[in-house]
């Protein structure tokens, strides 16, 4: 069923109808009259073929397909917000500095290609960007934002989730050919490991409703993303890598997908700033463009 630019607006009159409570009081809100706002509900049931409310004399109450349709005009209604609250900050050009920690490899592959389309757009942001995979202190070392791969700690901040990175199990072809390619949970525990120390030594296996734990043991342990992966190419033992990472060297050859049908936990990353900092025009840009570059990029990293 098509949908008319007539049929739009009345759809966004039937969201305001709902939320205002009253016929008069969405016309006052809209600014139209209350005839209008009636023949714009009447239209909208005459189209669908089903009653949207119950009126009486006193209030109004959705009808149960009032209900399921009130939420995709809502969100309409909402997005056309959006939009013009996104032309609103390009017409007035947000300016300043933002200092952001990251972790180095995270930083380098995912964060930094963000950040130069970023500041692109919006030329007057000032970006220092410091790369570490030590956990920094953002208040006491001036931090605007932090982006972190575990869930926040500290009570003096606020976090938002920016995206969730699917992992997957590999080793080097090398490794594999002289130490054999694991099947099933079990034969994980004969394999040397290189252990990943910002994260967990215990990996986590999943398939259908069986849950399995894995505890990695190696002789090369690193706190640096980009350095583990560098050893599990080395053939110095099997490692849970990011897709990010692992798809790169996959298609060269230099890594192996094992056991590609249990899954691997997911890494849900965070960006973490001081309270009430998100007042603060030029990171609420930033913030909301991170999660919309992530979503695109981990997307093709599926499809890859």
């Amino acid at each position: 069923m098509s949908v008319s630019f007539e049929q739009l607006k009345s759809m966004v009159v039937f969201a305001q109808v709902v939320e205002q409570g009253s016929f008069s009081a969405a016309a006052k809100q809209i600014g139209i009259t209350r005839a209008v706002v009636s023949y714009h509900v009447k239209k909208l049931e005459q189209h669908l073929g089903v009653s949207l409310l119950n009126r009486s004399t006193r209030s109004l109450h959705l009808t149960e397909a009032g209900e399921q349709y009130y939420q995709r005009c809502h969100n309409i209604a909402e997005q056309a917000k959006a939009a013009n609250q996104q032309m609103e900050n390009i017409k007035q050009e947000p300016e300043g500095s933002l200092k952001i920690s990251c972790p180095v490899n995270a930083g380098l592959q995912t964060i930094v290609p963000a950040l130069n389309l970023f500041r692109a757009l919006y030329p007057k942001i000032n970006i220092e960007l410091v790369l570490s995979d030590e956990v920094v202190n953002v208040i006491q070392d001036g931090f605007d934002l932090a982006i972190r791969g575990a869930e926040l700690e500290d009570s003096g901040l606020q976090a938002s989730k920016l995206t969730t990175l699917k992992t997957c199990l590999c080793g080097s072809p090398d490794y594999l050919n002289k130490q054999g390619r694991p099947q099933q949970p079990a034969d994980l525990d004969a394999h040397q490991w290189v252990i990943y120390t910002a994260g967990s030594n215990t990996l986590q296996l999943t398939k259908g409703s069986r849950s399995f734990s894995i505890k990695t043991k190696g002789g090369i342990s690193t706190n640096n993303a980009a350095a583990r992966t560098a050893f599990i190419e080395g053939g110095h033992g099997l490692g849970r890598v990011p897709l990010y990472d692992a798809l790169p060297k996959i298609k060269t050859g230099n890594l192996e997908v094992l056991m590609s049908d249990y899954q691997l936990q997911d890494i849900d990353v965070y960006c973490v700033f001081p309270k009430g900092a998100t007042s603060s025009k030029k990171l609420r840009l930033l913030i909301d463009y991170l999660k919309q570059y992530l979503a695109k990029q981990e997307q093709l990293y599926l499809i890859a």
